[in-house]
């Protein structure tokens, strides 16, 4: 029995595909919207892993308050647009994975290793990102350290990519560049626009313009309907997002209830103190104490990882006032503990750019009335430009280091 030819098969193939919606020109297309999103969600994600976990150089901006609120909302909200992108890059690119032989030299074996390790780790870390903004953790890995780690792995990968398509990515890369010839063979003449060398629409088919309108289109209309959890002037059109602003206890969505965290008992103990330590020496606040404190009012946002924040009006204690109850430097790094018996941010260290901040505080109240016990009653801390896990709740404790 005669073996089929492969380069005949590769030719069938070539044919059977053969669309306007896949071509070099709308792979370079696509792949400069998906380069731009998986940029903005690196960048900013280092940003946000730095804050969690600072190396020695990390710097902690406070001002604009608004700072970490825009850049998680833009990680998040970029990460939700590549999905769409993604699809329609593999979409236009995956009859390229059945052509014969699959390996024909070794740098045609680094560029299929780049784009089998970008697709893989694309889809586990896209899929796992969106199921993470709705707290749901349905797998054995912790997330965030898996997250970090497989950012790197996607842009190594990617950089590999395009360094290994550049030849490519350039001469495709203006609008007028030169598309590819058409296919050789009996089908060559079969579906294909003589005036620019590519397949030309069949009946019934999408043209290489309204399948970029469509792609462009769903991913607007999804980033629309979702980044309305980040940004307040987006905030009607929000439909998907797991988070809405203006919702939970006093007008604030609420992550971590104080049932979650199993705090309740201890958050309204009649004789539940906020412990400050100095040099050895500890002086413990009644929520009276703290009370007597002149108050300060700070509009500041809770911005949370999974994407969603809402600004609010926070009123009690600065920080560098309690310290100052205590002889502390209004300059001091702290180490924050919450009533909290076990979760990852029980304790939180607070770099002294915060501190001294004056709109650092030990928050009481929230727009305008006593904290709920779901948003850190008895007291919290609010500080400009953090994340909100690190905005610790049901304080027990704050130790001068």
């Amino acid at each position: 029995m005669q073996r089929p030819d492969p380069q005949k098969l590769t030719d069938a193939l070539a044919a059977r595909f053969a669309s306007p919606t896949r071509s070099t020109r709308l792979t370079v297309v696509l792949g400069r919207w998906l380069g731009l999103s998986f940029t903005v969600c690196f960048l900013t994600g280092l940003f946000s892993h730095g804050l969690q976990n600072p190396p020695s150089w990390m710097f902690f901006p406070t001002s604009p308050v608004w700072i970490y609120q825009l850049t998680q909302g833009l990680h998040v909200t970029a990460g939700i647009a590549a999905i769409p992108l993604l699809l329609a890059k593999l979409w236009s690119v995956y009859p390229e994975l059945l052509k014969w032989p699959p390996v024909k030299s070794v740098a045609h074996a680094l560029e299929r290793a780049s784009i089998a390790l970008f697709i893989a780790a694309s889809l586990v870390q896209l899929t796992t990102g969106l199921i993470n903004t709705y707290k749901w953790y349905p797998w054995p890995f912790p997330f965030r350290e898996t997250h970090f780690w497989m950012a790197w792995v996607i842009w190594g990968s990617l950089l590999l990519h395009i360094a290994v398509k550049l030849p490519a990515i350039m001469a495709h890369w203006r609008r007028r560049a030169i598309e590819e010839p058409a296919p050789a063979g009996p089908a060559a003449g079969a579906g294909v626009d003589a005036k620019h060398s590519t397949p030309a629409a069949a009946p019934g088919r999408w043209s290489r313009r309204a399948f970029i309108t469509g792609v462009g289109v769903s991913t607007a209309a999804l980033v629309v309907t979702t980044a309305g959890q980040s940004f307040s002037w987006l905030g009607p059109l929000n439909l998907f997002a797991p988070r809405k602003m203006g919702t939970g206890p006093q007008s604030v969505p609420v992550n971590r209830t104080a049932a979650d965290a199993k705090v309740a008992g201890f958050a309204r103990a009649v004789d539940w103190s906020l412990t400050v330590t100095h040099h050895g020496t500890s002086r413990k606040f009644s929520l009276n104490e703290l009370r007597a404190f002149p108050q300060s009012s700070q509009e500041l946002p809770i911005a949370c990882v999974e994407g969603w924040s809402q600004t609010a009006r926070w009123r009690g204690v600065p920080m560098r006032d309690l310290l100052g109850a205590v002889g502390a430097p209004p300059d001091s790094a702290l180490r924050v503990t919450s009533l909290e018996p076990e979760g990852a941010y029980r304790l939180m260290s607070m770099p002294a750019e915060y501190t001294r901040d004056e709109r650092t505080l030990v928050a009481l109240e929230l727009n305008g009335t006593v904290l709920d016990l779901d948003h850190g009653y008895p007291a919290r801390i609010i500080a400009p430009g953090r994340p909100g896990v690190l905005q610790t709740k049901w304080l027990q404790s704050v130790e001068v280091l």
